[in-house]
């Protein structure tokens, strides 16, 4: 209570720096739930394609590339290395691409020949899996639902087709989140749709595809296997799982970074605001330490006080910084989940992590003017007007 009463001592000087650090703290939370959920899709990408290999022809950009052929990726099948090579259509949900973050809504065809290879995770919330015969049926990611209306039975449009909802995906932090999945055939006909009309007569639609998945033999290293691909043939481009990790980490290292920096800024006007009002502090209170002083109070004594007011500073600053931001995160997610966008993810480290680094930053902030206390000589101490 001596503590809260000191730091209160000035009611409006402690209510600006408590501020201070509350908005350095919001400031970290808010891009720390960012950089948190950028983290967790770049480890759930290569959770997802860690044992695979995605190969198209030309540039992807992670979307798929130019129109190629379902035969000339099952040819592939034809290396010792390769047990299957399963042919896909990979699109945008909606036809002109709008600004998001992360991987935009996709649609997905495949033919399922994969399937019993596939290890990446994947449940049900609801419904089923697709099988070889449901035409005109999809399965949509957990991210979808709400802006599709996609419940399980439900009749969603995509692309101007309409398509029966039979299985709705749990999360799992990765592209199956932002997907609308369904038989190669479907995806075949839009995909189909999209190509320039002069060169639709020239092409077989039923051995139209924009990439494959290739499902290595046992033993077989997938990275290996990429590169031997590409080397086999220069148009296409073999995805291992490391190249997947690279490129990914290559582009949100740098945004990381960007975020975590504005957030230390903040952090860093908040502290010098501590040291600023815990001078003032020892300044005023010269006197009152002279007594202490004089009484017997220790260096060490002086030091613990001053620092349990600046730590205290730094604790109200933190917890107050993690509810404004908890409350803005929920918000900017509540938003953002119409459109099936949530970009934020406040972690239980983050969480710790604020109001502990919050609580240091106040100690830290607050080590020189306890050092200057602990340091005064008593008898000038008591003489200070």
């Amino acid at each position: 209570m001596r503590t809260i009463r000191n730091v209160f001592r000035r009611k409006l000087r402690a209510f600006l720096t408590i501020s201070g650090i509350t908005i350095g703290i919001f400031a970290l939370v808010v891009m720390g739930a960012m950089a948190e959920k950028i983290t967790l899709l770049v480890d759930g990408g290569t959770e997802f394609y860690k044992d695979k290999v995605t190969v198209t022809e030309g540039e992807s950009h992670g979307l798929g590339g130019d129109p190629m052929s379902v035969e000339k990726i099952r040819s592939l099948e034809n290396m010792d290395e390769v047990a299957v090579a399963s042919a896909d259509i990979s699109i945008t949900l909606e036809e002109e691409m709008s600004a998001t973050f992360g991987m935009p809504d996709l649609i997905t065809g495949t033919d399922m020949r994969g399937q019993d290879l596939e290890t990446f995770p994947i449940s049900f919330a609801d419904g089923r899996d697709l099988t070889t015969g449901d035409l005109g049926k999809v399965i949509i990611g957990s991210d979808l639902v709400k802006k599709l209306d996609g419940r399980v039975g439900n009749t969603i449009t995509v692309r101007g087709r309409e398509f029966e909802v039979v299985g709705v995906l749990n999360k799992t932090f990765s592209m199956p989140d932002k997907t609308v999945y369904m038989n190669l055939s479907d995806a075949q006909d839009i995909f189909y749709e999209t190509l320039p009309e002069f060169i639709r007569p020239n092409l077989d639609k039923t051995n139209l595809a924009t990439g494959g998945t290739i499902y290595p033999t046992p033993g077989t290293d997938p990275d290996q296997l990429a590169d031997k691909i590409t080397a086999m043939d220069n148009n296409l481009e073999a995805v291992g799982p490391q190249k997947f990790q690279d490129n990914i980490a290559a582009t949100t290292g740098i945004f990381t970074m960007i975020v975590y920096g504005v957030a230390l800024i903040s952090l860093v006007v908040g502290g010098l605001s501590v040291i600023n009002t815990m001078t003032m502090s020892v300044y005023e209170r010269t006197r009152e330490i002279g007594i202490r002083k004089a009484l017997g109070a220790s260096d060490g004594m002086i030091i613990r006080q001053f620092l349990g007011e600046s730590g205290f500073i730094g604790l109200m600053g933190g917890l107050l910084g993690l509810g404004f931001g908890a409350i803005t995160i929920s918000l900017l997610n509540k938003w953002g989940e119409a459109s099936g966008n949530q970009i934020f993810l406040l972690t239980n480290r983050l969480v710790i992590g604020s109001v502990v680094f919050a609580v240091f930053l106040g100690v830290a902030s607050g080590l020189y003017p306890a050092w200057h206390a602990a340091r005064m000589n008593p008898v000038q101490a008591l003489r200070h007007e």
